[in-house]
């Protein structure tokens, strides 16, 4: 092990991002659609997964699938380098096993949990910004609070020119815990599954991919589920408009975004866009941890052939 792994984690998290953006797209407008509204009240541009994808499409163009793809890659990029980072250090160190060498499922979320606080406080602008962006639409299908950023850079420096630092890092009290759920339940499953697998093979020439891509599966799901809630919330959070102060307009901050949802929206508020959230971190989880095995593999064999 060596401080590649840092760069390996959030090359191998960069090329998941390029196939799953779209999915984020979707998610960011449905997770908007009826702010603060009661069931019924609001009209729906996006019924479903699929009629998002159409409707963005028709409205916004196919190239709008991809909106917010230059902070997302950066996010993901700052994000993965720590958290799958500090989680393989641990791991070869052997601190998420226990003492009869079998993988532990409370230190493996723990390092998870570590290294996703660590990168999401890091990354948190980037968060913001690609939210921003995505949630960017024509006005016959427009959800939630329109920023008229021109791309990424125009926007940091706009939003650091009004605001300064602190408004790049508006809503980073979400992301840390929202990264923390869904990080440390998803490497703990991912470290556990992995370990089983190893130990118990299911198939006949059973590969390291294979064991790579169904505890990636595993992972994804249980992150899916630990983190729509937050995501909401940070995706609320980040999109909403702030005044000449830089304060938010719709919520003070994380608890007062989580009782209005609740109190507007009812729990189901809180679940919203699960479903394009849940198709994409199960790929794209799966595919981060596939990408980045892969990528420690093929180092492996170069330092093999080195040496």
């Amino acid at each position: 092990m060596d401080g590649t792994d840092f760069l390996l984690g959030g090359i191998g998290s960069m090329g998941a991002t390029l196939i799953t953006n779209p999915l984020e797209v979707v998610k960011t407008r449905m997770q908007l659609q009826g702010e603060l509204a009661a069931k019924g009240t609001y009209h729906k541009p996006y019924r479903s997964v699929v009629d998002a994808f159409v409707t963005i499409a028709k409205n916004d163009g196919y190239a709008a699938l991809q909106k917010g793809l230059a902070p997302s890659l950066c996010f993901q990029f700052i994000l993965n380098s720590c958290r799958l980072g500090i989680y393989n250090t641990a791991n070869e160190h052997g601190w998420t096993k226990q003492r009869n060498g079998n993988q532990s499922i409370l230190k493996s979320a723990f390092w998870g949990a570590t290294g996703g606080f660590v990168g999401s406080a890091l990354a948190s602008p980037f968060f913001m910004l690609r939210t921003h962006l995505q949630s960017q639409a024509k006005e016959k299908i427009a959800v939630g609070y329109q920023h008229q950023h021109t791309g990424m850079i125009s926007a940091m420096k706009d939003i650091f020119r009004k605001h300064g630092v602190q408004g790049l890092y508006r809503g980073v009290a979400v992301t840390m815990p929202r990264a923390l759920l869904g990080s440390g339940g998803q490497l703990a499953a991912f470290g556990y599954t992995k370990d089983f697998l190893t130990r118990n093979p299911i198939v006949l020439k059973q590969t390291d991919t294979f064991v790579s891509t169904v505890a990636g599966a595993v992972g994804g799901t249980v992150m899916a589920i630990t983190m729509t809630p937050p995501d909401v919330i940070a995706t609320r959070l980040y999109n909403q408009g702030v005044d000449a102060k830089g304060k938010g307009i719709y919520y003070n901050g994380v608890v007062d975004c989580f009782i209005k949802i609740l109190k507007s929206e009812g729990v189901g508020g809180l679940y919203k866009g699960f479903w394009p959230h849940y198709m994409r971190i199960g790929p794209h989880a799966t595919l981060v941890l596939l990408f980045f095995d892969e990528l420690k593999s093929i180092r492996r064999k170069y330092y093999a052939a080195v040496h």
